[in-house]
């Protein structure tokens, strides 16, 4: 569209019209085209190589919003004397943080003992359940055997559940148990979190001034101001939500899982709590063991674990999870989970951390960059 000013020649006005420059040409655009996905091929090529730095700095971002709502707690002024006292920042941060680790200092200190107990129960009694399984394999392997099941069929059930051992066999000594060494060598780096959250906490508004100045002056900068603000509060309400879910499936199918008799109850416990991080897989393989473990000692425990967790997850996805995270978040299910998915595959543990907030500066960027640019339309 061409752009139009006003000059004055001796009090007379006369409009010029200033014509907008070529196109470019054929050539200039597929060069332009060119970079631009060699600095997206290079941008991915750097996250994945920093993988375990940017973990690092995303399980830092997820603990400093945790500690937030507490520091502005502590630094909720004081009528002392007469006069108003505010707690320094940095010393709030401080107080927060004596509080969280002292809390779980004690909690491990409690549950410590009882997970050592169940665990060591649990390795006594592993090669008795073995054996049951064993036991019960060719029990039912003679029963259907001595059924009138052709030869051919029976053959290839066998090479088939020969072929699923072996292969959920080779995955678990191959991929799984290699994986899991490689992302211990992350667990030294987690006492680097707190640190670089208490000065995430501490220059939160610095660092917000900072990353505006990467826009332009204008509407530009002002629309991400409004993206940074969204952004912050999206994040906010999705960890303090994860938390809280996390903590509350926990306790409850601690809970559940002792009056109900399922062994190690402790343990899954923890582990569902743990799991919840996960979308749809954590809890599908807390549900896998505690249904195991229950059946080997009675069909009514196995159909209680099932009605339980199917009750406990109808309850957790759709009635208080949505309280819990309310209009805070505005991130699609499915695009999560598909999100998580495509990072444990890409990232392993790391990956699983990074899908989440990689999601939610796509969905909100694109928001913002469609309303900055029907805005754009509108004035023009």
């Amino acid at each position: 569209m061409a752009l139009r000013f006003k000059a004055t020649d001796g009090g007379h006005g006369a409009d010029e019209e200033q014509t907008p420059s070529s196109p470019p040409s054929p050539a200039r655009r597929t060069f332009q085209v060119i970079l631009v996905a060699l600095g997206v091929a290079g941008a991915l090529w750097a996250v994945y190589r920093l993988r375990g730095i940017l973990l690092l700095l995303v399980l830092a971002v997820f603990f400093a919003y945790l500690v937030a709502p507490f520091v502005g707690i502590c630094r909720r002024p004081l009528s002392i004397g007469g006069r108003k006292v505010v707690l320094p920042l940095p010393a709030a941060i401080g107080v927060v943080y004596v509080f969280i680790f002292g809390s779980l200092a004690a909690l491990v200190a409690v549950l410590v003992p009882v997970v050592s107990d169940q665990l060591g129960e649990l390795a006594s009694e592993l090669p008795g359940y073995l054996a049951r399984i064993q036991d019960r394999w060719q029990s039912w392997q003679a029963s259907y055997q001595s059924r009138a099941v052709p030869e051919a069929l029976r053959e290839t059930i066998d090479r088939a559940v020969h072929q699923a051992a072996t292969a959920g066999g080779t995955y678990v000594t191959s991929e799984l148990l290699p994986r899991l060494a490689r992302e211990l060598v992350y667990l030294p780096w987690l006492v680097l979190v707190p640190v670089l959250a208490f000065f995430l906490v501490k220059d939160a508004q610095p660092l917000r001034k900072a990353a505006l100045r990467f826009f332009p002056r204008g509407r530009l900068r002002s629309r991400g101001d409004e993206f940074l603000v969204e952004l912050n509060e999206t994040l906010a309400a999705y960890v303090r939500a994860q938390v809280t879910a996390c903590l509350l499936i926990g306790v409850v199918c601690t809970l559940a899982f002792l009056v109900i008799g399922v062994p190690y109850p402790v343990v899954l416990g923890i582990a569902a709590g743990l799991l919840e991080f996960v979308p749809l897989a954590g809890p599908l393989a807390v549900g896998i063991l505690a249904a195991s473990f229950a059946a080997f000692h009675s069909g009514g425990q196995v159909v209680a674990v099932v009605l339980f967790l199917l009750v406990l997850r109808a309850l957790q996805d759709y009635v208080v999870y949505p309280k819990i995270v309310g209009i805070g978040v505005h991130l699609d299910p499915l695009g999560v989970i598909l999100a998580i998915l495509c990072g444990a595959e890409l990232g392993g543990l790391a990956g699983i951390f990074l899908a989440i907030p990689l999601v939610a500066v796509i969905t909100l960027a694109n928001g913002h960059y469609r309303g900055y640019l029907a805005a754009e339309a509108r004035t023009a």
